[in-house]
């Protein structure tokens, strides 16, 4: 698809009011951590949600979503906000808090399914039965314009990146991030837990295949298969792609508490895990942004 800044710059101004604008936790003069996990609902993805259903005629039925838990949340807090229901569907491994706030936000939740593509499945037989737009959880034009925004803000507040690093699951992050800072000489970096190796093997088959979905961030990194609309635009402008291990996401998290006071989800820390622990390797005088894209876990959870 195409996808260019005038379409993100379209979809900011249809947001603005809904979203929150992130802060940044600037560690060093190398060093930058987008704070996305502050947005509404715990992660990047209202953005995408309320862009998606903000350019649509929302039905009666209301909406349907199939998440691993940030974009049901995100989906069931856009749809209070605008007044209209939300069916969400998420698969067994969802944790406790991710299930929790979408309930709180007065979805109806729907569980069911060892992973992802089995709520996704279902969810799409509950919109053909029921008449309620699907809200795509990355594989949607809209969705994937409003997750750019993120990149918008952050090149505004950070102009003087040469490189950002991206957590990928079905790729709507870095496909909006990607299509954002294109022709912009900045350095796009995909990561990925080794267990849901998704976008690398795409890159390496030249197409999306389905890919294992396991470990430590499945629940939210755990699409089997890449969006096909974000896939040319990650071709173009993601500069490499990494993989981490579990053990280096959760000394991620552990790292982010001990020194930032931040509470990040294994999804959220997988993006800066990457440069703690070696895998992928600034080159000098490189500034870095990372994006830590969602919060919804419980504290005690980090050990």
């Amino acid at each position: 698809m195409t996808l260019t800044r005038n379409i993100i710059l379209g979809a900011a101004e249809r947001i603005a009011g809904h979203v929150r604008q992130t802060p940044l936790l600037r560690l060093s003069a190398s060093l930058t951590l987008k704070l996305e996990l502050l947005q509404a609902s715990g992660s990047f993805k209202p953005r995408g949600a309320f862009n998606r259903m903000l350019s649509a005629t929302l039905p009666p039925a209301g909406v349907v979503a199939a998440s691993g838990g940030n974009h049901g949340a995100a989906v069931a807090y856009a749809a209070r906000a605008l007044g209209v229901p939300a069916a969400i569907f998420v698969p067994e491994i969802t944790g406790a808090a991710k299930r929790h706030r979408i309930a709180a936000y007065g979805a109806q939740l729907v569980v069911g399914g060892a992973a992802y593509d089995e709520a996704r499945l279902a969810s799409e037989a509950f919109a053909t039965e029921s008449g309620a737009l699907m809200v795509h959880a990355y594989d949607q034009a809209e969705v994937l314009a409003g997750q750019g925004t993120v990149a918008m803000e952050l090149a505004a507040q950070a102009p003087d990146l040469t490189h950002v690093l991206v957590a990928v699951g079905g790729g709507g992050l870095i496909g909006g991030v990607a299509a954002w800072y294109a022709g912009s000489g900045v350095r796009v970096v995909a990561v990925e837990p080794q267990g849901c190796p998704t976008l690398h093997h795409a890159l390496a088959a030249g197409r999306p295949v389905p890919a294992p979905v396991g470990g430590l961030a499945a629940d939210s990194l755990g699409a089997k298969q890449v969006g096909a609309l974000m896939f040319p635009l990650a071709q173009a402008g993601v500069a490499a792609s990494v993989l981490v291990p579990d053990e280096a996401i959760r000394a991620a998290q552990q790292w982010l508490w001990q020194e930032c006071r931040v509470v990040a989800e294994p999804g959220g820390a997988t993006a800066l895990a990457a440069l703690l622990s070696g895998a992928w390797v600034a080159p000098a005088g490189a500034r870095v942004g990372v994006i830590i894209c969602g919060g919804n876990c419980e504290p005690g959870s980090l050990g």
